[in-house]
């Protein structure tokens, strides 16, 4: 088996939980290695940086002066939080919120929290810890790291063919497209709501969906498939349904979510004629 291409530090006290995470990482490109949250985490993470790739956190794990310290020591990572939805950022704004009934998208959330960290320009301002100058010749280059072991052309992500939905084993494929259903539940509880929450929920499901190539046509099914249980649930208590048809709005929000994705996956000098079919078929119908 290949060496992991990427080393996770996981900021997560809930054993449950990490084992969980540990599971949903296993026979993967990514290691998870444990920081124990109670026992100075900026300390071990400064001491550990050239270790690093990324870090997985629990909400709530660190407190917002550790987060600041993090900063302040030049120590930005891609970051996963595992928590409830709720609009709040925990590290930074690149970070990717993902519940923890849905750690089936675990690995695509990774992908995403590096790609979205290095679209945000963040690596930048990883790369000069406090008190050394940007031509420090032994600052951390987390950025060029990142871009060599995963592949990347600038910000643009390639992603791999092996973890698409149509190549995953069965059992797998079904669960992923379970977890689906539940973050696109959670986007559209908090629609009109709770705008900053049902945008972590969009960005979730539509960051698992291009990387997992989820075909538009499922996507449509997830959405069509949420609104008819909604709709029968209030007839039976006796309530009206007709509010029901401004959902659509959501269902448009994740296409010009997902139309930009694919748009963005595309450095400009790349040859159309290039281009593998699954990106630029999916782009054409999104």
């Amino acid at each position: 088996m290949p060496e992991p291409a990427l080393t996770i530090a996981s900021l997560i006290r809930d054993p449950r939980l990490q084992d969980a995470s540990s599971r949903w990482l296993a026979g993967g490109r990514c290691a998870l290695v444990w920081v124990d949250p109670a026992s100075d985490p900026v300390e071990q993470l400064d001491r550990r940086r050239e270790e690093f790739d990324a870090v997985l956190l629990e909400q709530g794990a660190l407190s917002p002066q550790s987060y600041q310290a993090l900063s302040d020591l030049g120590l930005l990572l891609p970051a996963v939080v595992i928590g409830a939805v709720s609009g709040r950022i925990e590290f930074h704004d690149a970070e990717v919120h993902l519940p923890p009934d849905q750690l089936e998208q675990l690995s695509y959330s990774l992908d995403a929290a590096v790609s979205r960290f290095l679209r945000h320009g963040l690596a930048a301002a990883s790369s000069s810890p406090a008190g050394q100058t940007p031509d420090t010749p032994d600052r951390w280059k987390l950025a060029n790291r990142l871009k060599g072991r995963l592949g990347f052309v600038g910000v643009f992500y390639k992603r791999d063919p092996s973890r698409f939905l149509r190549n995953l084993p069965e059992l797998e494929s079904h669960e992923l497209i379970h977890s689906l259903e539940r973050t696109y539940r959670d986007l559209l509880l908090s629609y009109f709501r709770d705008p900053a929450a049902a945008n972590q929920a969009l960005e979730s499901f539509v960051n698992t969906a291009f990387f997992s190539d989820l075909p538009i046509t499922k996507t449509v099914e997830i959405h069509m498939n949420l609104i008819d249980g909604f709709s029968k649930q209030l007839k039976l208590e006796g309530h009206k349904n007709d509010f029901l048809q401004d959902y659509r709005l959501a269902l448009l929000d994740v296409m010009a979510h997902l139309c930009e994705m694919y748009r963005r996956s595309i450095p400009p000098d790349a040859p159309l004629a290039g281009l593998p079919v699954e990106v630029s078929g999916q782009s054409s119908m999104a």
